[in-house]
């Protein structure tokens, strides 16, 4: 067949083509920015429900609790929807007696950020609990540090003083040691690490014991 036979395609408009393309874009952002706006409420409702059964896991006893941030100085009792840079949580049993405190914490570990709260014991001075809320470390070694029932259990009674430590797996027998996970030193290092870290940073803030605030009669 000729060439002289075929149909002449007209080059697009470069000027409606940029058009139609900075008009796709711009209906692209509003749907992901109406996507976003509409899900994220729902999304933060559920990552404070999330803490909030974490903070009762790792403080036995626990049913009520108040979120409380470091401010001019000082610790005071913030909203719980309030954003702040840091936080802690005071945590209440049934009757409205206070039990303790439930510190989050991160930091890196072997493979990336590993995040995790805390029990803390103002008066025995330990921790009396622990779990990770994130951690991408890896399947079968470092992941242990959220799946060995065995390491989860060295937080529910352990001591802070002098400092805490890990040991080499079967030797601990002193109140401040974990017994590491064989095969994942570093993760299990890590988690003690940044446990330390949240201890150097919030246990000199706390209030003395007896001083905590009280739990409002309308959140018992």
């Amino acid at each position: 067949m000729s060439d002289a036979l075929l149909p002449v395609v007209p080059e697009p408009n470069p000027v409606r083509l940029a058009g139609t393309l900075a008009l796709a874009g711009l209906l692209s952002g509003l749907a992901l920015a109406f996507a976003y706006d509409t899900t994220l409420p729902r999304i933060e409702q559920n990552r404070r429900e999330a803490l909030r059964r974490a903070v009762f896991e790792v403080v036995p006893g626990a049913t009520a609790m108040q979120k409380l941030a470091w401010r001019g100085g000082a610790l005071v009792v913030v909203a719980e929807d309030e954003r702040v840079d840091s936080a802690i949580y005071a945590a209440y049993g049934p009757d409205g007696a206070f039990l303790g405190y439930a510190i989050p914490a991160k930091g890196a570990g072997f493979q990336d950020t590993i995040d995790l709260i805390f029990g803390f014991d103002p008066r025995a001075r330990r921790i009396v609990g622990m779990r990770v809320l994130e951690s991408r470390e890896t399947p079968g070694l470092g992941d242990k540090i959220f799946k060995d029932p065995k390491f989860i259990e060295n937080f529910d009674a352990l001591a802070v003083e002098p400092e805490v430590k890990v040991v080499k797996h079967g030797t601990k027998h002193a109140a401040n040691e974990v017994d590491g996970i064989t095969g994942a030193t570093i993760s299990s290092k890590s988690v003690v690490r940044i446990i330390s870290d949240a201890n150097a940073i919030w246990l000199g803030r706390l209030f003395e014991p007896g001083s905590e605030p009280p739990l409002p009669e309308g959140q018992r």
